[in-house]
């Protein structure tokens, strides 16, 4: 562990020089640049607002926060493993060339995409103070699923951008995995209501990810989080983790007879 750890400590400098560059390069054709990183998930939280509160006979308080909140982890999370998913594929030619430890271009990835995420959450600073959602103490414990997630983010970029080396069909079966997680997450439509009056309902509370948003929810909207989804969504996000960072190590050396 301490060697891991002096490991890391030592490229820690070329971890934080990836991540710069993995935002920098995600927003170098686009005339808005970082100010998109705001302006994309208003729009989208306007369509579905729109769209979707038209059609509910169940009206939700405040929907826009209520989709908003769904969106910007659900985009992250889509994100953000997509962008881990090609690391070691998308760095090949330095692979090959310097010695970098290989589990730094997926963790930077995971990374520079939650740093977008984090500058994304002023658009719902401002969408709830025009809503007037008054914070209370418990908006701390959303610290709690924005860690979470980033942990679960990283252990599945591990997994994928190792089985992207050897089956380059990963992508695409993880751009349908994502579709239906979408659909699972409750971006869009009452959670809470579904789990307890739908016979699907069990499909959402297995859902680590829709674990995730409920309690982000429940922070921002002044609520004392769900213990049991915080514990199952934890637990998921951790075994994760260690499955990812044990295949990707087992599996490294073999990277670049395959890349």
């Amino acid at each position: 562990m301490k060697r891991i750890i002096n490991n890391f400590k030592k490229y820690q400098y070329l971890l934080f020089e990836l991540v710069k560059k993995d935002v920098k390069l995600k927003y170098r054709s686009s005339a808005l640049g970082l100010l998109w990183t705001l302006l994309e998930p208003l729009l989208t939280m306007i369509v579905l607002t729109i769209v979707f509160e038209t059609i509910q006979d169940r009206k939700i308080p405040n929907f826009a926060v209520y989709v908003l909140t769904g969106r910007l982890l659900y985009s992250y999370f889509a994100n953000g493993t997509k962008l881990a998913l090609k690391a070691i594929r998308r760095n090949s030619s330095m692979i090959r060339k310097v010695y970098v430890p290989k589990y730094i271009y997926p963790l930077s990835s995971a990374l520079s995409g939650y740093v977008t995420f984090l500058v994304s959450l002023i658009v719902l600073i401002a969408v709830a103070a025009v809503q007037k959602i008054q914070p209370t103490w418990h908006l701390i414990e959303a610290l709690i699923p924005l860690f979470t997630i980033l942990v679960m983010v990283v252990g599945i970029g591990f997994i994928l951008a190792t089985l992207d080396v050897f089956f380059r069909d990963t992508e695409y079966l993880w751009n349908v995995v994502t579709m239906l997680l979408m659909y699972l997450s409750a971006i869009f439509y009452d959670g809470e209501y579904f789990i307890a009056n739908k016979r699907f309902g069990m499909l959402l509370k297995i859902n680590p990810l829709y674990n995730i948003i409920a309690n982000f929810r429940h922070a921002v909207y002044g609520e004392a989080m769900n213990i049991n989804y915080m514990l199952y969504s934890m637990g998921v996000s951790i075994i994760v983790l260690i499955l990812g960072v044990g295949l990707f190590y087992k599996k490294q050396d073999k990277f670049v007879l395959y890349i």
